[in-house]
């Protein structure tokens, strides 16, 4: 694949800064919805960025799937648990999934080759 999601999600950052600097209250906003959503609770929030990879390979968002992989990996899951993830939204998913699995499966490799 083509893509390097290490590099995708850097570029991101830097946009999503660039953003923020031209809305900040609705970057706030969100912020402040994406830390509440993803602060530990009865999930982990390994589990929660789990969850958010597989809706990512759902919905086919190549730069969430970035962010997520990542994430997920920050915060302790292992590839193992990353692959189970892709599996299960490959199934929920179908066809189109099983493409963006292979997405998130590229990203996973990239993300444990920089560690």
């Amino acid at each position: 694949m083509s893509k390097n999601y290490p590099e995708l999600r850097r570029e991101l950052q830097d946009a999503i800064k660039r953003l923020g600097a031209k809305s900040p209250d609705v970057m706030k906003s969100l912020g402040a919805l994406h830390g509440a959503a993803f602060k530990p609770g009865a999930l982990e929030t390994k589990h929660k960025e789990l969850i958010a990879l597989g809706i990512s390979i759902g919905v086919r968002c190549d730069d969430c799937i970035a962010f997520h992989t990542h994430e997920a990996l920050a915060n302790g899951a292992t590839a193992e648990e990353i692959i189970e993830c892709i599996n299960v939204a490959m199934q929920m998913g179908g066809g189109p999934s099983v493409m963006y699995g292979a997405h998130a499966l590229e990203a996973l490799e990239q993300f444990l080759a920089e560690s």
